[in-house]
């Protein structure tokens, strides 16, 4: 249901400022614990160093994930905000509904490939398969993360528009609550389970799945669209303005996958020499 007023069009800027970026800059913050906890805590356990890099080599795959979460995320929440200032409130829910629609088909193509190609995923990414104890902590790790794919990129995508439905801090908790999960069960799963590796990428995809639910419990009560029948069949040029919106998003995100792939495959090539060096 709309409401027929609506905050953005009647409150003071500085205020707007304060209620939405201060959540966004928070949960920005919390989701990147995610990979700086694994690392700390994967660091500690029996697996050491080689975790750790088995883990770098994963990451550039999850940012990618977050890069289409972000581009499909992103541009149905631009697009919604565009469509609710125009007063089309068919396309508002459109803008949400094929938004959510993408992201559960991206998410599920992103799964089968990680699962199907994950030898050529961590090849490229800089896995090395001579390296055998770090590519082993690698190959189990991705396969676990992919299982949990859906969960990330749909909890992940909808968080703008959760945020541009006038509920920052709602957005700001289903992200804190995945990321203080996460954080509470590594060293559980890594060092009282003794999975090492394994454990901590169990504790993300928790993690993953508790933001998923508490962000899709959100599409129940919306403050200005609605998820139904109409709104998720797909139509061609909602998609293609959605994506248009959120192409930043993604380039952003697979500039970082560019600079890690890059890092990765010096180091897997020179770091043995560097270290001879010294």
């Amino acid at each position: 249901m709309f409401y027929e007023k609506n905050e953005l069009e009647e409150e003071k800027i500085t205020k707007l400022i304060r209620k939405f970026a201060v959540p966004c800059v928070i949960s920005m913050l919390v989701a990147a614990l995610y990979n700086i906890v694994d690392q700390i805590f994967i660091g500690w356990s029996s697996a050491g160093a080689y975790g750790n890099a088995a883990t770098n080599i994963v990451y550039p795959f999850t940012v990618i994930s977050l890069a289409f979460a972000l581009l499909i995320g992103d541009g149905s929440a631009a697009l919604f905000s565009l469509s609710q200032g125009a007063k089309d409130k068919e396309k508002t829910n459109k803008s949400i509904g094929n938004g959510l629609v993408l992201l559960i088909v991206t998410s599920i193509i992103l799964t089968i490939v990680g699962l199907l190609f994950n030898k050529q995923i961590l090849g490229l990414f800089g896995g090395n398969p001579n390296e055998l104890e770090c590519y082993n902590y690698a190959k189990d790790y991705l396969r676990i993360i992919c299982y949990g794919l859906p969960f990330y990129i749909i909890g992940q995508g909808l968080n703008a528009s959760i945020r541009n439905d006038g509920s920052p801090k709602y957005a700001m908790f289903a992200t804190s609550v995945g990321a203080i999960s996460n954080i509470i069960l590594d060293p559980i799963f890594i060092f009282v389970f003794k999975m090492d590796v394994k454990g901590a990428a169990i504790a993300t995809i928790i993690g993953q799945i508790l933001t998923f639910i508490i962000s899709i419990l959100y599409l129940n009560k919306p403050k200005h669209f609605k998820v139904d029948k109409e709104s998720i069949k797909l139509n061609k040029s909602i998609c293609t303005k959605a994506i248009s919106l959120g192409f930043a998003s993604l380039i952003t995100q697979l500039a970082i996958v560019i600079i890690i792939t890059v890092a990765n495959n010096l180091v897997g090539k020179y770091g043995y020499m560097t270290m001879a060096s010294t």
